[in-house]
Parts: C-alpha cells; structure tokens; sequence
C-alpha cells in the first residue's frame, strides 16, 4: 500500500512554516535583519537547518535570552534522504510553528530549504517568507544591468571545457534575450574564475562582481571584461556574486 503524508486534520490549529533568512556573513544580525526576526524566534523551538553548530548560535546572537535545551532542531543538508523530510514538518501538523535556517541568506534561494517548502504546500501547512539578505537579488540591484528579465545559474561546471562552452552560452543568451545572467562559484576558485571570464567573455561584455555583500568588506563593481582584464583583485576565499549582460 502507497504511504500518505499526514494532513492536517479539519478543524485543528496548524502551525507555519516560517522561512527565516540568516546574515551572509559574520555581522551582528540585526544590523541587517529587522528587528521583527527577534520576536519570531523567541517564539519557535522547532527548527530545520543547515549546520546545527551555527544555527545555535544565530539564534543566540539574535536572543541571547532563548533557552538553548529548548530547541529542537532536525539537520536538512546533502546527506538528508527525501523521505525523511515529511517528518520534518510533524510539529506544524500538531500546532507548533517550524523555522528554517539557511548558512546564509535565504531559505530556498540556491538553498535546500525548497525542498521542505514543497512538502510544506503538499501538506497545506502556511509558508511564511520573512525579509532578509539575498546575494543574488543584492548584486543584481547594484550591477545597473537589466533588473526586468534575469536568470540565476547556481554554479557552473567544474571541468574546464564544460565551464567554457557554458560562460560562452550565457554569454550568447544574454545578447540575444538582453538577458542578464547571474552564477556563482565555490569562493576557493573565484580567482580563477575571473581570469576565465575576462579570456572567454568578449571584451564589451559587462562583467559585475559583487562579493562580501553587507560585511564591511564589501566590494561591488560593473566594468567591461577588458577594463577587468586590466586590473588585479583578490576574491581569494571571499563570496561572489557574478553578473554578465552582452
């Protein structure tokens, strides 16, 4: 016989799934998330995350105050099997609101949360989005390329070649669409990525890097991939954001 998820029953008070963004680096939290976060966290024990260490102490920083033991917190990550993550949601179907915790950011941009979030609308179960940091749509509001038609292309390939004839496709597809075209890299290699990208891109292609978004470090630059080819930049370790519009 085929396993149904549990629904929430008629009648009995569900509780949501809140959807709760984390700093993109290590800045005190509220000095970039609204002070309304505090509130929703003393107010939830049941937790989805990434890391449990650095979940913990976000909400420490957030609320010093919140009682640790009181948390109860399930681990959604590359090693998480799909059919667990329906239990994930148990406490919102016996009336206690869950958060999620992405490393950085958003949950569900570039992100496992998403995956929870479907589960969530299967289950009927209220997804409550609260504002916060996003790299991607940061980057893309300070590169001055097209903000009304963009796509996001997570990471690219790790082989040389495939890398290749993918930056030369988005290179293409930017042009022919007026597209601007967004993708990231492991910080390790950003380095090499930009030496890449100004040998590969043609040389009018605006190129933006945006890296260490609202950290005091902060460095966010539009040029053509000439002008980039011409000057010397450490990204070594640092996220990136990359943004190209042929």
């Amino acid at each position: 016989m085929e396993e149904t998820q549990e629904q929430p029953k008629p009648g009995l008070v569900v509780g949501k799934l809140y959807l709760i963004p984390t700093t993109l680096g290590d800045n005190a939290p509220l000095e970039v998330l609204p002070i309304s976060l505090k509130g929703t966290i003393e107010k939830i024990d049941h937790y989805i995350v990434e890391n449990e260490k650095t979940a913990r102490r976000f909400i420490k920083k957030v609320s010093p105050s919140k009682p640790q033991p009181s948390l109860h917190m399930q681990s959604l990550n590359k090693y998480t099997k799909l059919e667990e993550i329906p239990s994930f949601l148990d406490p919102c179907i016996h009336g206690y609101d869950v958060g999620v915790l992405s490393e950085a950011g958003c949950p569900g941009i570039a992100d496992p949360g998403a995956s929870v979030v479907r589960v969530a609308h299967e289950k009927r179960i209220q997804v409550v989005p609260l504002v916060g940091p996003s790299s991607i749509l940061m980057a893309m509001m300070s590169s001055g390329m097209n903000g009304q038609n963009f796509a996001f292309n997570g990471y690219l390939p790790i082989d040389n070649k495939e890398r290749k004839a993918v930056i030369k496709s988005l290179e293409h597809l930017s042009r022919e669409k007026g597209q601007s075209q967004i993708f990231m890299e492991t910080p390790y290699r950003n380095n090499k990525l930009l030496e890449e990208l100004v040998k590969i891109l043609h040389k009018t292609t605006r190129l933006c890097i945006a890296c260490d978004i609202t950290l005091p470090t902060e460095f966010i630059k539009t040029m053509s991939a000439h002008e980039w080819s011409e000057i010397n930049i450490d990204l070594d370790k640092r996220p990136t954001i990359y943004i190209i519009q042929a």
